[in-house]
């Protein structure tokens, strides 16, 4: 006797799975797509400016949370405070940037220095086809996972300054932009700058990547953590550590490790 035809899939419904949404067919964020927005400056002989996330105080700061004076901001391209802006210096690394003063996104930038340990995956988040080169045309796109599905965000490369001196992410070469531009743009999914402020290691890694992690708190940890860890480097599974503000005001004091976060 054959099986019951429960599962089968009416003759009319299409067996080809979609493909929106993956890596290769990206959704778009606001409806901007990358290419036909890029072609037109070219084409045009015009910069791109975000039309979606304004170079103004709503994209920084809309609801007065940090303690920035919004009115001593000056949005600049990269050539206007550098002479010979570059996307990328030498490769990515962890030490390329520091986190700026104004902004409590540290979750965010430990996320991405793990990110930097795998480059096909930083890869996937900030696409190589992209420069400050040929065909210029001050637009730029990043790849994240949100609600399922692969999302490409598109951003200008004006960025917030203060005396000519970028406001929240820096560069420890100061002609390298890929820090500031990949945290405009993760700014640009979360509403506005300000609205980094604070958050967990867990939540970037998943939006750089779609995995599921797994967090160890170091008061009760595990007896074998050493060797899921190791385990974990060996299967190239990205991990990172976070850590709970101390009594100190000063960020950089007072932190004790608290937690391993694995991402498989």
């Amino acid at each position: 006797m054959p099986p019951p035809l429960v599962n089968k899939k009416p003759r009319n419904e299409s067996t080809v799975k979609d493909k929106t949404g993956t890596l290769d067919d990206p959704l778009k964020f606001l409806d901007q797509d990358y290419q036909e927005l890029r072609k037109s400056c070219i084409t045009n002989k015009k910069r791109f400016v975000d039309d979606k996330f304004l170079p103004d105080s709503s994209s920084i700061d809309p609801k007065k949370k940090l303690e920035l004076d919004l009115d001593q901001i000056k949005w600049l391209r990269p050539s206007k405070i550098v002479a010979d802006p570059q996307l990328i210096v030498q490769g990515v690394s962890r030490f390329d940037y520091s986190q700026g003063s104004y902004l409590g996104n540290c979750w965010f930038l430990a996320s991405v220095g793990a990110l930097t340990f795998k480059k096909d995956v930083m890869d996937q988040v900030m696409p190589a086809d992209q420069s400050f080169g040929k065909d210029y045309a001050g637009i730029f796109h990043f790849r994240f996972w949100r609600f399922g599905k692969w999302t490409e965000v598109v951003i200008d490369d004006k960025l917030p300054t203060i005396n000519g001196e970028l406001v929240f992410v820096l560069s420890k070469t100061s002609n390298e932009f890929w820090p500031a531009l990949l945290e405009k743009a993760y700014a640009k999914v979360c509403g506005s700058y300000a609205d980094m402020h604070a958050g967990y290691v867990s939540e970037a890694l998943l939006d750089f990547t779609g995995g599921i992690h797994v967090c160890f708190e170091l008061e009760k940890p595990a007896i074998d953590l050493w060797s899921l860890m190791d385990r974990a480097a060996k299967t190239k599974a990205l991990m990172a550590c976070g850590s709970h503000q101390g009594v100190s005001s000063d960020l950089r004091l007072d932190l004790t490790l608290t937690d391993i976060i694995i991402l498989i």
